[in-house]
């Protein structure tokens, strides 16, 4: 079953046919949001809203550990994760979408493990909690989302590195030069742990990113919410019909 995590720009799900709602609870607390199960062309999904639905909730407070493991409980194998961008290197500029396929993570403090010995339930990976990691998103899921991208004619960058920041502050000119020697195409707030937390699980995970601002100091402007808003309105829509196509080819 698939999985899709909205993010900015994804709190609802208006375009999605929704079959139910289901709040649950996790050992490791509440997830952000209700799941919402919906069908997609026929084609049966869980919904969750990473920000949840109500007051935001900013990104080093999300319980990402309760949301991944909400979706792996009913049964999601594969996980779209939806996310905002800011864009460093050329290639990203505003309103386009991209494939990332790494992360380099900056984020501190945040529950980054099942394997904290907290819980005690069954992990498919047994090797004492270090699970391979080099390649942090999964080859398979990536190629079906490509695919999708050429059958919804929407053009996407495929590959770009996904620096991953505490937040909730934006950052300063000078960390994104540092990400930018370091190697990073764009920066994000929530890609890890999250997609450290899929892999434990055993779920196939790939983040699907819309780049709705240059990152700080590549603009003479400066970031604003409102100039992010404008951007995630012209974009927000490509990425459901890439859903919509996604489904049409499972």
């Amino acid at each position: 079953m698939l999985g899709i995590i909205g993010g900015t720009g994804f709190e609802s799900v208006p375009k999605f046919e929704i079959t139910r709602k289901q709040a649950v609870d996790t050992p490791y607390g509440k997830p952000s949001s209700a799941l919402y199960y919906a069908t997609l062309n026929g084609n049966p999904s869980i919904v969750l809203s990473r920000h949840g639905t109500g007051p935001r909730i900013m990104p080093h407070q999300i319980n990402y550990r309760a949301n991944i493991y909400a979706l792996h409980d009913q049964g999601v194998t594969d996980v779209i994760a939806i996310a905002a961008v800011g864009g460093i290197t050329r290639r990203f500029i505003s309103g386009s979408l991209s494939l990332p396929d790494q992360i380099i993570d900056y984020t501190w403090g945040r529950e980054h493990t099942f394997f904290d010995n907290t819980v005690n339930f069954n992990i498919p990976t047994k090797d004492l909690g270090h699970v391979e990691f080099a390649y942090p998103y999964d080859l398979h899921l990536r190629e079906s989302i490509l695919k999708c991208a050429k059958n919804a004619g929407q053009p996407i960058i495929d590959h770009g590195v996904y620096g991953v920041t505490q937040g909730p502050r934006f950052e300063t000119a000078a960390e994104i030069d540092r990400m930018d020697r370091d190697g990073a195409d764009m920066v994000g707030m929530t890609a890890m742990p999250e997609a450290a937390l899929a892999r434990e699980l055993g779920m196939s995970y790939a983040t699907l990113a819309m780049v709705v601002n240059p990152a700080a100091g590549r603009s003479n402007e400066a970031i604003s919410m409102a100039g992010i808003r404008q951007i995630l309105e012209k974009t927000t829509n490509k990425v459901y019909q890439m859903l919509l196509a996604f489904h049409s080819i499972r």
